[in-house]
């Protein structure tokens, strides 16, 4: 029982580094990024199981992990303003073609990084697109200026 109470704390704690982190760095992971959350869940397994190697240990550590997911999945569905808490809401970046500095900053998203992503979608200069939304999810959706004539 010590191992599910150690693994659903755990749960909540990378709960809240993963929202500390922020949402542009979910979307794609730098590579430091990526080696940090291997490690940390390498990290974590042994606070979770105290060194505890059965198969049962395991198997309760991971089931706990597996059910916490399940239940905010479910949680989200079922009331969707636990959602914004859980996930996150869309923060708009940009709008009329000039970029949010405040929403950027905010968000820790480099105006370069936000340009490197618009030019991946096709845009050359921010005045060709009318909005851009940070998603929950960490990725940028653009919508492009209507054309004029």
């Amino acid at each position: 029982m010590e191992i599910v109470l150690r693994a659903a704390v755990i749960f909540v704690v990378l709960w809240l580094i993963t929202r500390a982190v922020g949402r542009s760095t979910l979307g794609e992971l730098s590579s430091f990024e990526l080696l940090l959350f291997i490690t940390m869940g390498d990290l974590v397994e042994q606070g979770i199981t105290q060194e505890d190697h059965s198969m049962a240990g395991g198997l309760a550590a991971v089931s706990t992990m597996a059910l916490l997911t399940v239940i905010v999945g479910w949680a989200n569905v079922r009331w969707p303003k636990l959602s914004r808490i859980l996930h996150g809401e869309p923060v708009v970046i940009l709008s009329n073609g000039r970029p949010d500095t405040k929403a950027l900053r905010a968000e820790r998203m480099a105006l370069h990084d936000f340009m490197t992503a618009a030019r991946g979608e096709g845009f050359k200069n921010f005045s060709d697109i009318d909005l851009a939304v940070l998603e929950p999810n960490g990725k940028i959706s653009f919508f492009a200026k209507e054309q004029e004539g």
